[in-house]
């Protein structure tokens, strides 16, 4: 067995900020099932919300959240993380993190803070339009400067081990797991008392998404195996705006963009979004995503256009550098030019449910970021809370798991973790298979169980999941284990989880619509969908 102090899955803005805290404690070991740099955390290009301002308020931040989240945010949870952004905020600055500044009025320099759809106030901070890009290099060159940090790139967890499944009857708590070494083909047992999974999200499950190859919802996945408790997997959020090209199928265009006068437009160039809510473009993304679907399926055409060729070039330039550059990689100049766009997964809000510290069901375990579901984000994500919310919830479950479970100190007995045996198991020679069955996956979620939903949509995705689960465990015993074969397993799972949290919820509440049960139900409290395996 190899053993640490902590492990961390994942190396998004969750798992490595996570990583400098629990460095300050002991030993820590980072997977990554890829490069460091492959992260959902990378990809953000709008920024991070928080207050920064005079003219914003602690208060207003929150109200902004909990009117986004459609009454299932929770006000505690909301507060908190609001509450400790700005000390976080200094933190990355500290670790070298660059964030735009102008000139004040005063003449001393400021954030260059922007507005985001669905915010009353400009609080976001951002680096150009690659605000995810400078944030992880900061943190992976810290990480990788730590001596008592180690980083193991393509490390593929495959399962976790706890207390139940070595066969102990006492308090359930994760003791340990099993990871993929990719480049030796080798499993390898690592043990450790604190597990923290920050393994990002799912957008893959979908046909459509902005999401990078990896977001396969591997951490929602494990932990629910593990016996985890998963709430309200049935809110995904598209975003509105990815390009609608067939070279560029996951290149988000940043919310930021209608922030700063961007219109959303037909294809004869008439503005829309008035028609669906007074907030115009600047909606909410549930709203904002229903409406193109509306407009896309009512004009029969393939996409809208967002269109901010109005502004000055100088201007769009200087804000959007990357977007500017992708779009005339595909010959779409937008200075002169409205960009197709139409809405692709993009974030889960549910996941792993956790308190504000992200401690999980599990002693021990924690999930931090897009994998957990803290209460944050409720039934659909305010724009750029999600970056405050990895590097809130980071500290505060290093500094619970700790006081927790103190390193130095024994907690329990001595744990021996079986070593992995392959078996009988012989190499897959039928990847035709796997990706025939990723693709089905991908595109039944798509048809079934995306912007708007139906009884009986979810019910076929349902039963071709039941049988495809059924087809994964034959491929996951028989064959020995190999990326491809753990990923589809977890996206098979993964998907799963999302329906049968869909069908629980018979009302239509921020991202989950469904034409069967239009209304909001408001005779009672909004409830979670909590989905417990044992």
């Amino acid at each position: 067995m190899i053993e640490y102090d902590f492990i961390i899955i994942g190396t998004g803005a969750a798992g490595l900020s996570a990583a400098l805290h629990a460095a300050e404690h002991g030993r820590v070991a980072v997977l990554s099932k890829g490069a460091a740099d492959d992260s959902n955390s990378s990809w953000a290009q709008g920024g991070i919300a928080c207050v920064q301002s005079e003219e914003d308020s602690i208060e207003q931040h929150v109200n902004d959240t909990l009117v986004a989240g459609a009454g299932l945010c929770k006000e505690g949870v909301v507060r908190a993380i609001v509450t400790d952004g700005p000390a976080r905020i200094a933190e990355l600055v500290k670790w070298g993190v660059h964030f735009d500044q102008r000139e004040a009025t005063d003449g001393h320099l400021e954030f260059d803070l922007t507005r985001e759809g669905g915010h009353t106030r400009r609080r976001v901070l951002h680096s150009a339009d690659a605000t995810g890009r400078e944030l992880t290099g900061k943190l992976i060159a810290a990480v990788r400067a730590h001596p008592r940090i180690e980083v193991l790139e393509h490390h593929f967890a495959i399962d976790l081990v706890t207390t139940a499944k070595l066969g102990f009857v006492s308090e359930e708590r994760v003791v340990g797991l099993y990871v993929l070494d990719e480049k030796s083909g080798e499993v390898e047992t690592f043990r450790s008392d604190r597990v923290i999974l920050a393994t990002g999200g799912c957008g893959r499950v979908y046909l459509y998404t902005t999401n990078p190859q990896i977001a396969t919802g591997d951490g929602v996945a494990m932990a629910w195996r593990a016996g985890a408790t998963v709430s309200n997997m049935e809110f995904i959020q598209f975003h509105p705006t990815c390009l609608y090209h067939p070279q560029k199928r996951s290149f988000l265009i940043t919310e930021a963009m209608r922030g700063e006068g961007a219109r959303l437009v037909d294809k004869d160039g008439n503005e829309f979004m008035q028609k669906h809510d007074p907030r115009g473009s600047l909606a909410p993304r549930d709203v904002v995503a229903r409406a193109i679907d509306h407009e896309i399926k009512r004009t029969g055409g393939p996409c809208v256009y967002l269109d901010i060729s109005h502004k000055p070039a100088d201007f769009i330039i200087a804000h959007f550098p990357n977007i500017h550059r992708a779009c005339l990689e595909v010959d779409i100049d937008i200075t002169r030019q409205p960009i197709p766009v139409v809405p692709a997964a993009h974030y889960q809000c549910g996941g792993v449910l956790t308190d504000v510290n992200g401690a999980t069901s599990i002693r021990g375990l924690a999930a931090v970021g897009e994998v957990g579901c803290t209460g944050l984000h409720g039934a659909n994500r305010l724009a750029s809370n999600s970056l405050l919310e990895c590097l809130v919830v980071s500290k505060r479950a290093v500094d619970f798991i700790l006081q927790k479970l103190p390193v130095g100190k024994p907690h329990t007995q001595s744990y021996d973790i079986p070593a992995w045996k392959h078996g009988d198991a012989q190499d897959l020679d039928e990847l035709v298979v796997i990706y025939h069955n990723w693709d089905e996956i991908r595109r039944l979620m798509w048809d079934y169980v995306s912007i708007v939903r139906t009884n009986k949509r979810l019910q076929r995705a349902a039963a071709r999941l039941r049988n495809l689960k059924r087809e994964m465990q034959e491929f996951y015993w028989n064959f020995r284990v190999t990326s491809e074969v753990l990923e589809l397993r977890n996206l098979v799972e993964t998907a799963s989880l999302i329906v049968d949290c869909a069908v629980r919820r018979q009302e239509s509440r921020g991202l989950h619509y469904t034409l069967d049960y239009p209304a909001t139900e408001n005779a009672k409290p909004p409830s979670d969908t909590l989905l417990r395996r044992y």
